[in-house]
């Protein structure tokens, strides 16, 4: 089976709108981290919020108006590394967190090794010629992320008693945990799917 070459750059300029809103989706990730750190939590799951909704229009934007670029190939993922990677390992730091969502942190640790590895086999071959472009897994995947530690980000927002939980914290619970654990299925599960692929002739 012949290798899949990637599609020739389409746009030549890199001043276009799909790698304005990668690079507004960077500052609102190093903006996001300081408020997180500050225990802003409102502002921040705002500014994550917004940069999630970038990430989506800005792949939109490019395949509509055909305004790939080579930068944009290379910064697109990073951005998107970058917000979820470290909304995880910020949420991973908080005591309320840990205590009921046993294993967050292995979690944690799994999701983060997962991008690098993918994002370092996607260097490889993209150097090689080959397309690496995302599959349907890692769609579902990134949006299972982005509610994830929406959930998450929600928890530590509201007030809630964890020993007696009324309805709305006791269905934010779940919607957390099963968002948590089914981005640990999905993460480990593209992340084969990717390696698969790679390993095709």
């Amino acid at each position: 089976m012949s290798e899949t070459k990637i599609p020739p750059q389409i746009s030549v300029s890199n001043w276009n709108v799909p790698n304005a809103l990668t690079m507004t989706r960077i500052a609102l990730a190093l903006a996001m981290f300081g408020f997180l750190e500050c225990e802003y939590y409102i502002i921040g799951l705002i500014l994550f919020l917004i940069a999630s909704v970038t990430d989506w229009l800005d792949g939109w934007w490019a395949r509509k108006y055909r305004q790939v670029t080579v930068f944009g190939r290379i910064m697109d993922p990073f951005a998107d590394k970058l917000v979820v990677c470290g909304a995880f390992i910020y949420l991973a730091s908080l005591p309320e967190l840990a205590k009921i969502l046993y294993g967050l942190r292995l979690i944690v640790v799994v999701i983060v090794a997962r991008e690098l590895f993918i994002t370092t086999l996607r260097a490889f071959l993209e150097q090689q010629g080959r397309d690496f472009s995302a599959k349907m897994a890692g769609k579902l995947k990134m949006g299972l992320q982005c509610t994830a530690i929406s959930a998450c980000l929600l928890w530590v927002i509201l007030p809630h008693d964890t020993k007696s939980l009324t309805p709305q914290p006791f269905a934010l619970y779940w919607i957390m945990a099963i968002s948590v654990w089914g981005t640990l299925f999905l993460t480990l599960y593209s992340g084969v799917g990717y390696v698969v692929a790679a390993l095709k002739k």
